[in-house]
């Protein structure tokens, strides 16, 4: 890809959580990408390498504290891994200085913000800016990134449940409001923080559904199946956390229109619409998911079941939370907005077993 002085120079806000590091660790791998600023808030003056000793042979970087300036001075790109409601405080200065944004966050999924206040309570003064903004599933809409300043890069769940869902509803193949998604995430999708609920005592030998019908992950997946269903959609979603560290399967189940389809055309039409998405992987009837093969790695695995007897389809999919759910994500939008192959410095082997 050329020399080190020809990289994109880019920026992460919120360095030290999870999605942080994983964007830190992907970008290594980056033949045109090179890391000039690591900003924090809690964490600033401290040593990447302290926070994670692990990569310290690799990463010898300082956490900053976070200033648009110093920012815009040094970075092309910046990925915003912070909680909701931050990264729309500091968008707009970071595009005003000329800088393309990733936001890791749910600030800028919302094409509707009255959407985002109702479900995340945050009010919103960055309408202007936030209309700019393009869903970052690539798999969907990598037309609008390629020339996209601003991303909203998609949360974990909607991630594995769009790309289960899209090709049935954008050939109109099944009843839309009848779709029903049942997923489970692993406990890294709660952050680094301490939360009663993820230690090791309270999660382990146990599975929990959660935020029944009311997870903010609902409005976000309605959105886009709205959108590729071209009328108003409303999906049944209920998320369950499992006591595993990386991964997201996502089962959905929706009635079909057509009673002459069977298996074998699902898994053609699915393998059609994904046959330019790099990162999709179509599995053979009867082959079902499972989250260690996508872990570690930016792929999806979806798996497509019709079941005859009731008329419905069944379609699983995997993913790594922290990386197509998250970190990878943002950087194979980054890939797509610079014209780049979207697999570029993405793994897409996990280690196994």
């Amino acid at each position: 890809m050329g020399e080190q002085i020809n990289r994109l120079q880019v920026g992460i806000v919120g360095a030290s959580g999870y999605g942080g590091v994983q964007l830190v660790r992907l970008l290594q791998d980056h033949p045109a990408i090179e890391i000039a600023y690591l900003g924090g808030d809690s964490s600033a003056g401290k040593k990447f390498g302290d926070l994670y000793p692990h990569l310290a042979h690799i990463v010898n970087l300082t956490i900053e504290s976070i200033d648009v300036d110093v920012i815009a001075s040094r970075c092309q790109a910046v990925f915003l891994a912070l909680p909701n409601g931050l990264a729309c405080e500091l968008a707009p200065k970071l595009i005003a200085k000329g800088c393309s944004v990733l936001d890791l966050s749910a600030d800028y999924r919302f094409a509707d913000l009255d959407t985002y206040t109702q479900w995340y309570k945050i009010p919103r003064t960055d309408r202007e800016t936030a209309a700019q903004a393009v869903y970052g599933l690539p798999e969907l809409y990598r037309a609008k990134l390629r020339n996209a300043k601003l991303v909203g890069c998609p949360g974990c769940y909607p991630t594995a449940s769009l790309l289960a869902l899209s090709p049935l509803l954008k050939q109109g193949l099944i009843d839309a409001d009848t779709a029903i998604i049942d997923a489970k995430s692993g406990t890294s999708g709660g952050g680094r923080q301490a939360k009663t609920h993820l230690l090791l005592a309270e999660a382990d030998n146990s599975i929990t559904a959660y935020s029944i019908a009311g997870h903010r992950h609902t409005p976000e997946i309605e959105q886009v199946c709205s959108d590729l269903a071209s009328h108003e959609v409303k999906v049944q979603f209920t998320p369950h956390l499992i006591p595993m560290v990386r991964g997201i399967l996502s089962t959905v189940y929706a009635t079909i229109r057509d009673p002459g389809l069977v298996t074998e055309d699902l898994i053609t039409i699915y393998k059609a619409f994904y046959r330019s998405s790099p990162f999709v992987r179509i599995l053979e009837g009867g082959i079902y998911p499972q989250t260690k093969w996508a872990a570690g790695t930016n792929l999806c695995y979806i798996a497509v079941e019709v079941d005859v007897r009731t008329g419905r389809v069944i379609v699983v999919s995997a993913i790594d939370n922290l990386i197509k759910g998250q970190a990878g994500q943002a950087i194979q939008c980054l890939n797509a907005m610079m014209g780049w192959d979207e697999t570029l410095g993405l793994p897409q082997m996990s280690f196994y077993p």
